[in-house]
C-alpha cells in the first residue's frame, strides 16, 4: 500500500516540473483542510510541451521500474493521466499527517483489484471506497470518481470525502495568495505560517547564528518555479516589520556573495548563482535566479550522476 501510494505521489510530482499553471483547481482545493498552513501545488498538463518536461518524463519512464510495473497491471501512467497535483498540511512539526489530491483519470476498479490483489484492505466511508496499508491501517488513497485522487493519513483522506459533500474552505486571504502564485509559476508552495515555526524547536545552548536570527523574523514565505527557455526561480518572504525586511535582504545578499566565492571553476553555479536578484519593499523580500533549460537540465544530470551508488563509491 505504501510502495502504490509513494509511486503515484512521486510520479506526480516528477511529472509536474513544467508547464504552464492556471489558478489551483477549486474544487481540489475544496477538499484541503480548512487549517492548512502549508500548501503547494503543480500542474503537469503542459508538461509534454517543453523539452525539460520531456526530459522529466523520459527519467520516470528509465529509472523507475516500480512505475512501469504499475502502470503495466493498472494501465495508470501519471505521465500521461495525472493533470494538477496539490498537497497540504497543518504545519504541526513533527507531524506524520497531510494531504496530497490530484485530479487526472483512473481507472479506479483496475487500481482497486491490483491493492485488493496484494492484501490491501479497503473501507467503505461515506460511500468513498478507501484503501489502506494492512500493517499499520494510518494511511489511505481513496479514489471518489474516476477524475480524482485522495492520499495521506486516514484522517486527513475521511476528512477530505466528508468535505466532498460538506465544502469547508480556505480563508479569503490563503485563497488570493494561492492564486497569485498558482497563477504564475509551474511549480509553487506557501506557508502562512512562520518557515521557523514548522521545525522542532532546537536544543537549548550553543552560540546563536545571527545569519540564522534575520530569518526567525520571516512571518510568512511563497516561492515558485517557471519553465521555459529560462528556468525562473522566484520567492517571497514576508516579515514583520520593513526593518527585519531590510536585514534579511541584506543576509542574503552577503550570502550570494559568499557562495560567488565558492563556486570556483563550476560556470554553471556561478551563473545561477550570478543571477540572483534581492530586493526589500516594505517588509517584503524578494529574490529570483534563472538559468537556460537546456543549463538546468545538464545541472540535473549531472546531479544525478554525482548521486550514483558507483560514483559515492568511487569516491
Amino acid at each position: 500500500m505504501n510502495s502504490m501510494k509513494a509511486q503515484i505521489l512521486t510520479a506526480t510530482l516528477l511529472t509536474a516540473f513544467s508547464g504552464a499553471l492556471s489558478a489551483a483547481d477549486p474544487q481540489l482545493l475544496n477538499l484541503v483542510m480548512p487549517d492548512a498552513k502549508v500548501l503547494a501545488g503543480v500542474n503537469v498538463e503542459q508538461a509534454k510541451g517543453t523539452q525539460f518536461g520531456q526530459y522529466i518524463l523520459n527519467q520516470i519512464q528509465t529509472h523507475d521500474a516500480d512505475m512501469q510495473k504499475l502502470a503495466t497491471l493498472t494501465g495508470f501512467d501519471p505521465r500521461r493521466d495525472v493533470r494538477e497535483l496539490l498537497v497540504a498540511s497543518d504545519g504541526t512539526p513533527g507531524s506524520k499527517t497531510g494531504l496530497a489530491v490530484a485530479r487526472g483519470n483512473f481507472d479506479v476498479a483496475k487500481i482497486t483489484a491490483l491493492g485488493t490483489l496484494h492484501g490491501v484492505v479497503t473501507e467503505l466511508y461515506n460511500g468513498v471506497t478507501i484503501l489502506e496499508d494492512p500493517k499499520s491501517q494510518e494511511h489511505g488513497i481513496a479514489f471518489p470518481d474516476g477524475s480524482t485522487v485522495i492520499a495521506g493519513d486516514l484522517a486527513s483522506v475521511k476528512g477530505a470525502i466528508d468535505r466532498l459533500k460538506t465544502p469547508q474552505p480556505l480563508p479569503a486571504a490563503v485563497i488570493v495568495k494561492l492564486n497569485q502564485w498558482s497563477n504564475s509559476q509551474d511549480a509553487w508552495g506557501v506557508t502562512t505560517v512562520p518557515p521557523s515555526s514548522l521545525v522542532p524547536t532546537p536544543k537549548a545552548g550553543g552560540n546563536p547564528n545571527p545569519m540564522q536570527g534575520a530569518f526567525q523574523n520571516v512571518q510568512q514565505a511563497a516561492g515558485g518555479v517557471k519553465f521555459g527557455a529560462q528556468v525562473v526561480f522566484s520567492g517571497e518572504a514576508t516579515c514583520d516589520t520593513a526593518q527585519n525586511a531590510s536585514t534579511l535582504s541584506d543576509v542574503i545578499k552577503l550570502l550570494i556573495n559568499i557562495a560567488q566565492m565558492q563556486t570556483g571553476t563550476d560556470p554553471t553555479a556561478a551563473a545561477l548563482v550570478k543571477s540572483v536578484t534581492v530586493t526589500a519593499s516594505g517588509n517584503v523580500v524578494n529574490a529570483t535566479a534563472s538559468l537556460p533549460e537546456d543549463v538546468f537540465q545538464q545541472m540535473l544530470q549531472f546531479g544525478a550522476k554525482s548521486q550514483s551508488p558507483a560514483v559515492r563509491h568511487k569516491r
